[in-house]
């Protein structure tokens, strides 16, 4: 019989005072959904009046996914800023180069304190991959507006990232379409 006393996580566990600080979100892993969980949180915010914007990096900056012709018809801020996935990708180099100049660029407009949620769609990518030091977006997380918040999505999230977070999930497969030979579907995958 249950007490009604969970061993979850939730506000009967904290004690003392509660602050009010901007969030570090991960979203992660190799289920699906970490970039539909960020966007969730974006409408959501934009729906309080916050200020939002998405910074999407492996998506090529003529994508039309259904999240960007969404966004654009309601006025929600979303920049593609890849030359597409990666492992596509016939000059990584390139690909290098251009998540380094976004990432000068996603610096600029976090320390600019002008959004109240930012979302770096597909942003552990650059980091796994060697391009973009964890240190330094550690750093840059640490020192951005004390109330912004920050939703970071992706595989391979590092650890260090993780360690820093406030909140991180981890998305796991236990079934998924593709694996029974099914197509990506619009409207569901993108």
């Amino acid at each position: 019989m249950s007490t009604g006393e969970s061993s979850e996580p939730g506000p009967q566990s904290v004690t003392g005072p509660r602050i009010n600080k901007g969030l570090v979100i991960v979203n992660t892993g190799n289920g699906k959904g970490k970039t539909t969980a960020a966007m969730g949180v974006l409408f959501r915010a934009w729906g309080r009046d916050f200020k939002v914007i998405m910074l999407q990096f492996i998506k090529h900056s003529t994508a039309n996914f259904g999240e960007q012709r969404a966004a654009k018809k309601i006025g929600v801020e979303m920049r593609a800023m890849g030359d597409g996935f990666t492992w596509r990708s016939k000059d990584l180099d390139q690909s290098a180069d251009m998540a380094r100049a976004h990432w000068d660029d996603c610096k600029e407009i976090i320390a600019s304190g002008d959004y109240d949620v930012i979302v770096l769609d597909e942003f552990t990518y650059p980091m796994h991959y060697g391009w973009i030091p964890v240190e330094e977006v550690v750093e840059v997380l640490k020192n951005r507006p004390e109330m912004q918040h920050v939703i970071i999505t992706g595989r391979h999230a590092p650890q260090e990232l993780i360690d820093y977070a406030d909140l991180v999930t981890e998305m796991n497969v236990i079934k998924h379409p593709y694996h029974e030979g099914i197509k990506a579907q619009p409207g569901i995958e993108f």
